[in-house]
Parts: C-alpha cells; sequence; structure tokens
C-alpha cells in the first residue's frame, strides 16, 4: 500500500471524528453567555431584574421541581452549576444593616457598571501608553463577565454586617511588612510620582535598596488585596524570579473555597458511592479537579500540606458537610495560608438549585470565624455535554517571556540603552481591572 494511500486515509479518519464531534457539540454552551445574563446590555435586558439566563429561567419567577436522589440513595448534587447573579462578597458602607438590594437600587447599580464598563476603552479615561493603560491590557466588556446585580447586598451572612472580620495583629503585622516591602520596590516609578492609589502608604523617592532583598514572606498577595496581583500584575515590582510575579502569571490563581468571578465560573459535580468529585472551571484557565472522600476517615497527618487542603465529607440528612484542612503555607485565601480551616455545607434545594454555605475560620489571621452562603443554578446537561477546556497560556509562554524581557531590560540599562528597570511599573501600577477605575466615579460602585 503507497504511502500517499495511507495519508489520504489518515485525513479522511481525522474529518469523520471532526464531523461526528461537530454532530455531538452544541453551538453554544448554557451558562452566562445568553446576552441578557450580561450586565453590558442590562438597559436591553430590562435594567438587570430579571432577566433570563441561560438556564432557561428568569430569575426565580420559574418554579423548579424537587431535589432528586441517586440511585444508591443519597441526595444528587450532581451537574454543571453556576451563579446566576452577582453578589459582592463584602457589603458597601452605602448598604450598612441592610441584606438585600431593593429592584430599583438593583436596575440602578447595574446602569453605573454596564455605563463603566462601556467607557473602559474610552482615551479620555487614561492617557494611552501609560502603564495604567498597559495594566487594563483587556478590554472588560468583551473579555469578562458582567451578570446582573442579584437580591443579596453581601455574600457574607455572619457577621451580619456582611463584612470580613478584622485581622490579628499578628495578621496586620505580616500584611505591614508585605505592603512596606511592596511600596519600597514601587517608589522610584510614575505611580508613586503622580500619586496614584497603588501608592497609598508610600512616597516617591530613588530606588530603594531593597529591590536586592529577599522578601519578607513567601508572596502570594498582589498590591491590590487579592490572590496574587493588583493592576498591572505580580505580586512585587520585580521579576527576579517566578515567584516574584503573581500566582495568576503562574496560573495557580485558583483559590478553596471559590465564589466566582468576572472571567467565568462553572462547576461540575460527578458522584458515586463514597466519593464526590468536583471539576471548578474558574478564572482565567485556572480549572482544577477536587475529589471529596466521603468517609469517616481522619484527615491526612498535620505535616502533610495540599495546595487545596484535604477534604472530608459526610452526609447530615439532605446536606453534603466537607471539612476541608491541611493547606499549604503558599496557598492564599483573603489572607489566611496553611491555618484556613474550612466547613463546607452542600445543600440542593431543588432541581434547579444547590446552596452552598461555608464557615471560615483561621485564629492566626482574623478575630473571628465567617460564614458565606452562595446560590448555585444548574445549567443545561444537554448543551454542556462537550464542556471543559482548562488551560493557562500565561504560565505556558507568558511567564517565561516576562523574566526574558526583564533581563533585556537589564542589559538595556547597563548598557545606556534604557530606563533603570526600577523606575518601570510591572506590578500594581493600577489600570481598569474588570473595566473599573481604580478610585472615583468611574470605580466599581460596589466597591465603594
Amino acid at each position: 500500500m503507497s504511502r500517499r494511500f495511507l495519508e489520504l486515509i489518515g485525513v479522511a479518519a481525522v474529518i469523520m471524528a471532526v464531523v461526528a464531534l461537530l454532530k455531538l457539540a452544541p453551538v453554544s454552551v448554557a451558562g452566562p453567555t445568553s446576552l441578557g445574563s450580561f450586565v453590558g446590555v442590562a438597559e436591553a435586558a430590562g435594567g438587570g431584574a430579571q432577566a433570563p439566563t441561560a438556564t432557561g429561567r428568569a430569575g426565580a419567577a420559574a418554579k423548579a421541581g424537587p431535589a432528586t436522589k441517586t440511585s444508591w440513595g443519597e441526595p444528587d448534587l450532581q451537574g454543571i452549576w453556576t451563579n446566576d447573579y452577582e453578589v459582592p462578597l463584602q457589603r458597601s458602607a452605602r448598604y450598612a444593616n441592610r441584606e438585600f438590594f431593593t429592584d430599583e437600587e438593583r436596575a440602578e447599580l447595574d446602569r453605573q457598571r454596564a455605563g463603566a464598563i462601556g467607557r473602559e476603552a474610552d482615551e479620555s479615561r487614561r492617557k494611552r501608553g501609560s502603564e495604567q493603560d498597559v495594566g487594563g491590557a483587556y478590554n472588560a466588556a468583551i473579555f469578562t463577565t458582567h451578570k446582573h446585580l442579584g437580591r443579596r447586598t453581601s455574600l457574607i451572612v455572619d457577621p451580619p454586617d456582611g463584612k470580613i472580620p478584622p485581622l490579628t495583629a499578628e495578621a496586620q503585622k505580616k500584611r505591614a511588612a508585605i505592603r512596606a516591602f511592596q511600596l519600597a520596590l514601587v517608589q522610584a516609578t510614575d505611580v508613586c510620582k503622580n500619586n496614584l492609589p497603588g501608592c497609598v502608604g508610600g512616597k516617591y523617592g530613588p530606588p530603594s535598596s531593597r529591590r536586592a532583598e529577599t522578601p519578607p514572606y513567601y508572596l502570594t498577595v498582589g498590591p491590590s488585596g487579592g490572590p496574587g496581583g493588583g493592576g498591572g500584575g505580580g505580586v512585587i515590582n520585580r521579576s527576579d524570579n517566578p515567584e516574584d510575579r503573581s500566582l495568576g502569571e503562574r496560573c495557580m490563581a485558583a483559590v478553596l473555597p471559590d465564589f466566582g468571578g468576572n472571567t467565568g465560573f462553572f462547576l461540575q459535580i460527578v458522584q458515586s458511592p463514597g466519593t464526590v468529585s468536583i471539576f471548578y472551571d474558574t478564572g482565567q484557565g485556572q480549572g482544577w479537579q477536587r475529589i471529596i472522600p466521603v468517609t469517616a476517615s481522619p484527615h491526612l497527618p498535620s505535616h502533610v500540606r495540599q495546595w487545596w487542603g484535604d477534604s472530608r465529607g459526610r452526609w447530615e440528612g439532605d446536606t453534603l458537610v466537607v471539612d476541608v484542612t491541611n493547606f499549604s503555607p503558599k496557598t492564599y485565601f483573603q489572607g489566611s495560608q496553611e491555618n484556613l480551616h474550612l466547613v463546607e455545607r452542600w445543600t440542593r434545594l431543588d432541581a434547579n438549585t444547590v446552596e452552598y454555605a461555608v464557615r471560615i475560620e483561621d485564629s492566626t489571621t482574623w478575630t473571628r470565624p465567617w460564614t458565606v452562603k452562595l446560590e448555585l443554578n444548574k445549567q443545561i446537561d444537554q448543551a454542556n455535554r462537550i464542556y471543559k477546556e482548562p488551560r493557562c497560556h500565561e504560565g505556558n509562554y507568558g511567564l517565561p517571556a516576562l523574566l526574558v524581557g526583564a533581563r533585556a531590560e537589564e542589559r538595556a540599562f547597563a548598557e545606556g540603552r534604557g530606563p533603570d528597570p526600577a523606575t518601570q511599573c510591572t506590578a500594581g501600577c493600577g489600570g481598569f481591572a474588570a473595566g473599573f477605575a481604580d478610585d472615583g466615579e468611574e470605580s466599581n460602585p460596589l466597591a465603594r
């Protein structure tokens, strides 16, 4: 048989396989892909009060059927789930002591958010070519998801004020040391020269000698206080090694617990007797697989630490209760690391709804435990048969290129061909994260 003939057979087989896959796959993926579920078209969707979602339901108006059981008799949590509405983690001071927004407030906040996001690319908002312009590299109106606002004013239900409890003295000291190091490395840049929000607590000056120091702690938290990167990326304004950069740039930003974000959030739950599996499709390709043994066996020994901790599940009536300990000191959640302890409660409320509640505690980080509740809505199984494609090209290509670029900048400066890298901002520069300005009227109204 000729080589040419074998090649033709191979090409034909590939074409047939592609055709078969296309017949199986739907044109669109369920979830918040319907334009009506995005804030950016809140006006067309009627102000966001009851915009249709990809589940085919109009908010809470449609009555769902009862929750089901698995063939072996346990509550059935299986399916692909997401949050149909956006709810801020913490309650804004403007809505203190209020658990719910009015429908009028939701419509107005949707209008304000849609307006700010829609104006994100307007050159009048920022100077073209500035570090802040580069820091907002994505057009948020196109590349990120903005859902209509939900009724609740915060995901946090305890404490009653809807706020994360105060940090302990130990955690404050640690955070202050990290912040001082971050400020030292940005003090010679335009961020401090122009007194931008990224320099709050610092001052403009010559390049700091601390640029050569080892950080005071293993760095995971970016200048904005999030898990690895403020506006402009990076943990600190330096690129000596991968650990200087953010967890997101290193493809390690997925956290537990995860309450979703503006770059997408889907959970796929699969059950078998004695095991619950959850795939988290979250962030920009930060997907990960979680296995929860449903067992009375104890946790792993305390010296065994894992990125997403060690989970042990049990059934309490219709609720899956999951105890999570043994986190790694290199993970990060709102200031907590190896001492984080979670007690999760997964409850199927009806055919279309799972309530996720989690008690979060770390006595070395917060002055008291706190609790979050999140409602997850079922997505169409048929439309999501071919579902996950977690990928993170930043880690495959972007990070090595970033480090190579930093070395090239250092050589150019040494040879008199370029500016001092210490005067250039690559972390905490500010910008338009998620389409909002750092402060002022163009900032996120839910964070003011």
